[in-house]
């Protein structure tokens, strides 16, 4: 009988360290960071078209760096390149003497976002509820520069979007990301249509919008607990 208790005390400890075991291979497979890069297209709203975003569409290019606080929220570094153009002959709208414009715009945006997942946003411990899919809302605060017809201008931008991410397998992601970005300024679409009625500008009569419509892939690395030991 003791020999028969003995077997079973040592399946039940064998039994609780593979589970253990179990445990923290599981938990070494959740990472902090998450770097990737992505190609897209690009929108425009302003002077030089006002109704249309998709009118004359442009590229966008993105490197990217996430910081994974937890299933739920991430935080964004976002470094964005791309190309825009509009034609003010387009529109319905007609300029003083008749005039029209056009532009094109190469920008450059350095930006912060937030994200919430709608849901836990993983792979693994089924007690999370983690799942492979979410989609998320961002909002954030970043600096555009732009070159149109060789001039140089710089503007604090406020990213404003929605997306959806899907993992590959624990480490690997995509994404689809689509971003409005309101622009502190009116002279993103070039100085002639900073001001095209010739009424002073101001903050609430800005009009320059660009959007990035952007696919990516990335990868997470830097685990966030490869041996979790408790010390008091």
């Amino acid at each position: 009988m003791k020999e028969l208790r003995l077997k079973i005390l040592t399946a039940l400890i064998a039994l609780l360290l593979t589970g253990a075991t179990a445990t923290d291979m599981s938990a070494q497979e959740d990472f902090r960071f998450e770097a990737g890069a992505g190609l897209g297209m690009s929108g425009y709203l302003g002077d030089a078209n006002t109704a249309n975003l998709w009118k004359n569409p442009g590229w966008d290019a993105e490197l990217l760096l996430r910081y994974i606080a937890n299933p739920r929220w991430g935080f964004k570094t976002g470094l964005y390149i791309g190309g825009l153009s509009g034609d003010s002959s387009q529109m319905t709208n007609v300029y003083p003497d008749g005039n029209t414009y056009k532009f094109t715009n190469t920008f450059y945006e350095l930006s912060e976002t937030a994200e919430f997942n709608f849901f836990n946003f993983g792979m693994g411990e089924t007690y999370r509820k983690l799942r492979r899919f979410t989609p998320y809302i961002t909002a954030g605060l970043g600096i555009t520069a732009w070159s149109v017809d060789s001039k140089f201008g710089a503007a604090l931008c406020i990213p404003l979007g929605v997306g959806a991410k899907f993992k590959l397998n624990r480490r690997w992601n995509v994404g689809l990301e689509f971003l409005m970005k309101k622009v502190f300024t009116d002279s993103f679409d070039g100085e002639a249509l900073s001001d095209p009625y010739t009424i002073r500008s101001s903050f609430m009569k800005n009009t320059d919008w660009y959007s990035t419509l952007t696919v990516t892939i990335s990868y997470e690395f830097s685990k966030r607990c490869e041996v979790c030991n408790y010390k008091d």
